[in-house]
Order: structure tokens, then C-alpha cells, then sequence
């Protein structure tokens, strides 16, 4: 995990964000002041805030393992958490009102055809009339995002609805076994407990 002050900011955001959004994104920072890190991939979450009130600092991390757009989306997310505290206090909802507006307004100088290619406009468009606490949770949008994603060298990974039903797979370090469809959720069995679980349709997993 890498510390990044102030000016390191643009050095590493160059790698990360479409190169139209480095400035807008540096500019938060100096606004906003807080310490930004990059981290490995973590599976519960692409990023996050926190305030810390002992030492009177506030810390944005976002996962180094997204496509750019998909980088640029989580960083702005974060950064609305930072300014919807400063603007409401710490009384608000995590991803009520007071978030959705601020995150809606950080975005809207970002949505640009320099920015987004017209696919991803288009659904971050619908996406923004009501976001939604992660982005995971829409779809439609994931869907879309991923198209810009590095090429996997694992050759087995696929999206789960793909997967013909009755065969395993590995998700989340764990053995499934693909059951039946519910809607946009998959009801997978655990192998080892035979317990049944909803995953979302559109979770990446590696066939066995």
C-alpha cells in the first residue's frame, strides 16, 4: 500500500484515470485536503473514506485493480463521502440524500465524450438519476465497465450466468455448484457445507 502526498497526486493518478479527468481529480484533493492511497484489490469493497478524528485527517483509498473508468467512478464516490460530511456533518446516512446530490455534482463536469466513451455515458447517466451505495449493485453498469477491463489471463473465468447450470465453480475462494436463476441472482450450492447462497448473475468466477 503506497502513502501519497499532495504532490505525488498527478504522478500516480496518470496510470489510474482518463487523462481529461487528472486535473479535475488533483483539484479535489487541493480543495477537499486529504491523504489518498491506492491499495491491492480487496473483495468487499472497490474503496473508501474514513475520518479520523484523533489526528483531524480524512483518508480516501481505492482499489489499484480497475480499468480507469471504473478507477475514476470509485474515486469520485469516496471523495462525496468527504464532501458531504464537510457540508452535512456525520449525522447524514452513508449513501442518503446528502451523498447522492454531492456525488451527482462531483460528477457532472466528468461526463464528457473526452472522458467516457458513449457507452459508459449513456449508463452513467441512468445511473446517476439515483445511485446506488455500490456501484456492483447496478448491473448494467458493471457490465459495460467491464468491457474496458485488461484482458484475464486465467482463461477460465467467466460471468456466472454464462455458466451452464449444474457445473462448479470456484467464487470467493469457495467450491459452488451453479442451481438455478432468481431474477439477477444465481442460487449456487457450497460444496463443503452444501449450504445455498444468491450470487449476483454477473459475478466473475473460474470454472473448475
Amino acid at each position: 500500500m503506497e502513502n501519497l502526498k499532495s504532490n505525488n497526486l498527478r504522478i500516480l493518478l496518470t496510470d489510474n484515470v482518463p487523462e481529461k479527468a487528472l486535473n479535475y481529480c488533483v483539484d479535489l484533493q487541493k480543495a477537499f485536503l486529504f491523504h489518498f492511497k491506492i491499495t491491492k484489490n480487496r473483495r468487499t469493497k472497490a474503496g473508501d473514506y474514513r475520518f479520523h478524528k484523533k489526528i483531524n485527517t480524512h483518508q480516501i483509498t481505492v482499489n489499484n485493480s480497475q480499468n480507469p473508468y471504473a478507477f475514476l467512478l470509485t474515486y469520485i464516490h469516496e471523495v462525496a463521502h468527504l464532501v458531504a460530511f464537510k457540508q452535512y456533518g456525520r449525522t447524514i446516512r452513508p449513501h442518503g440524500a446528502e451523498w447522492k446530490s454531492t456525488f451527482k455534482r462531483l460528477m457532472l463536469s466528468l461526463l464528457t465524450p473526452e472522458i467516457f466513451p458513449d457507452n459508459l455515458l449513456m449508463e452513467l447517466a441512468r445511473h446517476l438519476k439515483n445511485p446506488s451505495a455500490s456501484t456492483q449493485s447496478d448491473h448494467r453498469l458493471v457490465e459495460v465497465m467491464r468491457k474496458y477491463d485488461p484482458q484475464s489471463e486465467n482463461s477460465n473465468q467467466t460471468i456466472l450466468r454464462d455458466l451452464e447450470t449444474g457445473l462448479k465453480f470456484e467464487f470467493n475462494n469457495r467450491i459452488f455448484e451453479k442451481l438455478e436463476i432468481r431474477r439477477k441472482r444465481i442460487v449456487c450450492k457450497e460444496q463443503r457445507s452444501g449450504k445455498k447462497y444468491l450470487i449476483p448473475e454477473i459475478a466473475l468466477v473460474d470454472v473448475i
